[in-house]
Order: structure tokens, then sequence, then C-alpha cells
């Protein structure tokens, strides 16, 4: 599904068969209307990424109006020296790494989790870090190990399970972690001397845990319009009109589109076992590098459940492949299909890098929905 012209520009319409054909024509009308200089606007998630690309919103946009994708893919910012962390535990007998579907074929170094499951590593696959409760409960003598990615979305859930794990007296569940926090990453962004961005659009499911408290500084601080917008591609055409409308009247604050999940408080007894278990820390990303303050880590009296210090590998780092350009797509200074590898090197069967593997990458969206025709033939030998 995605965007059609019918003669002229005025006319570009999403397909009939989308639900809300008109109303997306009218936000698309409106923004034309109120866009009378040139933006740049960051959508900070994955999933609102793909959205954009799978509905064609992009191709909705007056010519002014620019969307670059940012680095809210949790699995794609993981770095390498996580995804080795992960595929040595995985390689050891006894041991049990349970993870989220999505992480196995992201390449580390040498391998990746799905290699080392073919091998006969016990990677499972589980829907929830409670799972991973479970089968430690179940498998006393076997070490379990939970790979615990993502953004502050998943960080109360996984806190969960350790609390959980220690309520039990479990001493064979741990948490090889890998969280990471939005308002750095967008502060990173906004610091950089390649920045473009001039708003951002911003993820919320994120703000539905953590509220939107943390974003006003950075709206103050840097100038920029902030608009917490939902997934749907109405509410991504509605937050884009909040934002331009900012924009064009020299206005910066954070506003809230997604009004029916998030409040300015977010989910205050979310955030309690998050604080309770984390500690906030340096976090690298991957293809960004470190960012200060901008991760999670076990709390120390937690720290029995880190599998990095259970399994000792507190010490190990790994470079970065320097052939893949996901760090310059994470950070909006380039889109997928600049990437000289893009669908030709870099394909979902043989990625270079994350942003092509995970479900949210921008690459893999690309790869899936503006495909180039001359790649697609050059790949099937014709």
């Amino acid at each position: 599904m995605g965007a059609v012209r019918d003669g002229s520009r005025d006319d570009v319409r999403f397909l009939d068969e989308y639900r809300d054909a008109a109303q997306a024509g009218a936000y698309a009308r409106a923004l034309r209307r109120v866009t009378a200089r040139p933006w740049t606007i960051m959508e900070v998630c994955g999933g609102q990424t793909h959205a954009i690309v799978r509905f064609g919103i992009d191709e909705l946009l007056p010519p002014q109006l620019t969307l670059v994708h940012g680095p809210g893919c949790p699995v794609c910012v993981t770095p390498v020296e996580l995804i080795d962390k992960a595929c040595e535990i995985a390689a050891q007998p006894g041991t049990m790494l349970c993870s989220f579907g999505d992480m196995l074929r992201v390449p580390g170094t040498r391998t990746d989790l799905q290699a080392v499951k073919a091998a006969g590593g016990d990677v499972r696959v589980v829907y929830s870090p409670l799972d991973a409760v479970k089968l430690a409960a179940a498998h006393p003598a076997a070490q379990v190990v939970f790979f615990a990615v993502g953004f502050e979305t998943t960080a109360p859930p996984n806190a969960m399970a350790v609390w959980q794990a220690r309520r039990q007296g479990l001493k064979n569940f741990s948490l090889l972690v890998s969280h990471v926090l939005v308002p750095p990453a967008m502060a990173a962004i906004l610091g950089s001397p390649s920045n473009r961005v001039q708003g951002f659009l911003a993820a919320g499911h994120v703000c539905t845990v953590m509220g939107y408290r943390e974003y006003e500084p950075l709206a103050r601080r840097y100038r920029v319009p902030i608009v917490v917008t939902g997934f749907e591609p109405l509410d991504i055409l509605q937050g884009l009109v909040m934002c331009v409308q900012q924009l064009e009247t020299g206005r910066a604050e954070v506003e809230n589109q997604y009004a029916r999940s998030v409040r300015r408080e977010g989910n205050l007894a979310a955030q309690r076992i998050v604080r309770e278990v984390f500690r906030v820390v340096d976090r690298k990303w991957r293809g960004v590098g470190e960012i200060p303050e901008s991760g999670l880590g076990l709390a120390e009296a937690y720290a029995e459940f880190d599998a990095e210090r259970r399994f000792g590998l507190t010490a190990y780092t790994a470079a970065e492949p320097t052939e893949c350009l996901s760090g310059l797509v994470l950070q909006g200074v380039k889109k997928p299909n600049e990437c000289p590898a893009f669908a030709t090197r870099c394909t979902p069967e043989h990625p270079l890098g994350a942003t092509m593997v995970s479900s949210e990458g921008a690459c893999a969206a690309y790869y899936r929905y503006r495909r180039p025709v001359e790649a697609e033939c050059e790949r099937e030998g014709l």
C-alpha cells in the first residue's frame, strides 16, 4: 500500500482501500498550506519510519518538507560488541540464551545468534522476558540469560523479570542489558556539527511509559519543536502539521498528538520499577558511538543478575564494521538508498548492519517498499 498520483500534485491521495483516505488527504492539503519554507523533520521511531515508507506518507508532502529517519530502532543501535557477547554466552555449554526473534540475524564481528543456534547453541526465541524467568525456574541446572534490548518502552517488563527472579530466589537467571534512552540520543543529534534536523516526531510508545517532561528542556535548549506522535498514517500526518505550524510561527514546544495514549507524566508505576532495578549509564550506540548517560544498566542492588559480570565479559570491546553506513542513517545524515551497498551488497539475507535486519530498521523498510527495480532485476538475474 502506498501513495498514488492522479494528475496534479493537488490530487495526491492514499489508495482507496485505506480507511481514512479522506482525512489523510485533508492533512496533506493542510501541510501544503502551512509549509512556506524548507524544513527537515526527523521521526525518531523505526515503527514510524516503516509506516511512512509503507504508506507513502513522504510522497504526500510538499517539496519544501524533508523527512529523515532517526535512531529509534533498538535492535539497530545495539552495539556490535553486545552481539558478540550474546554469541559468546550462547555458545557455552549449559547456557540458554533467550531473545526476541529480531536479534537472531543481527551481525556481530564474526557471527550471529542464528549461526550459533545452528551450530548447537541453546538459543531460544521468547515473547516476554517473563518467559525466560519461567525457563530458569523449569531448568535449574542451566544458566538462563535474557538479551534485554530496547528503549524505555521495554525497560519496565525487563525490570519486572529481574524483580521476579530475585523474589523467586533464582540463581540461574541473568540479563545481558543493552537498554538505551531516547532524549540523550536526540541531544547528541542536535549537538552534532552535521545536524540537519529542525523538528522531531517523538515516539508515542516511549512517552506512554516515560511521559514527555524530559523533552521539554531539549525543546527549550535547542529551539526545536517536538511533537509526541502515534504510528497510524493519520497520527504521523497530524504530527507533521503540528510540527510545521510551530516551525513556521517560530515556536519550539513539546506538543502531544498522541493524547489518547500519552500523559505528560507517563506511567508512574512503570517508572518506579525501572528506577528500582536499573541505573542510568553511558552507553555505546551502534554506528553512532558512546553517548553519555544514554542507557540503563542494572543497579548495584541487582548486580548479581548482570550477565556480563557473571560470564566475565565486562572488558570486551569490538570495532564497528566500516562499510556499513547505518550510523549516518540513524543520525538522519543519509537515507538508506544513498548507501552504495543498499540492495546489492547489503540485503536482508546478507546484511552489513542491523538496520537491514530489524523489523523497525530504516534500511529494511526501504528494501521492502522502495527497492530499486534495477537492483531487483540484478538479484533475479534479469
